[in-house]
């Protein structure tokens, strides 16, 4: 099993309701646990440990300057405000393309099925459709920045 197919199998694991999966072959042990780590224990007598996305923690992002304070956790919204949040980890970006504008700008109504940004995961880009209908409020991720799974995108006034 690659590296890349134990991405994918934590990729489908963050996305679907499951804590925990276990799988075992004569060649390698994977247990996978939302709230803790992946373990992968080769026949090879030297185990490889690879971070399990977590919900509940926050994660380190790369990009950011060391000088720069880590963003605080965004207030939550009014009663009449709802937020997006990103459906997987990736790189969310705000249009398709740099040359063409944003796909939501604040303001802007959103109805289900509206494409509000794309997240990039594993070479893929996914668009990410409006559940809800809505007015932009506020816009909480930097286009081209790290978006972690469940992390809040937009929030929307309904």
């Amino acid at each position: 099993m690659s590296t890349q197919d134990i991405q994918q199998l934590i990729d489908f694991i963050s996305k679907s309701g499951l804590d925990e999966v276990n799988i075992e072959t004569s060649e390698l042990k994977i247990n996978v646990k939302r709230s803790a780590s992946v373990t992968v224990a080769a026949a090879a007598p030297a185990p490889v440990a690879i971070a399990a996305p977590a919900p509940a923690a926050p994660a380190a992002v790369p990009a950011q300057p060391a000088a720069a304070p880590a963003p605080a956790a965004p207030a939550a919204p009014a009663a009449n405000q709802v937020t997006i949040k990103s459906p997987m980890i990736g790189t969310f970006y705000r249009s398709s393309n740099p040359e063409t504008p944003s796909f939501v700008e604040v303001g802007d109504e959103i109805k289900p099925g509206k494409v509000v940004c794309i997240i990039e995961a594993m070479k893929l880009f996914n668009e990410i459709e409006s559940e809800i209908s809505g007015r932009i409020v506020k816009v909480l991720v930097e286009n081209a920045t790290p978006v972690e799974y469940d992390q809040p995108l937009f929030v929307v006034e309904i």
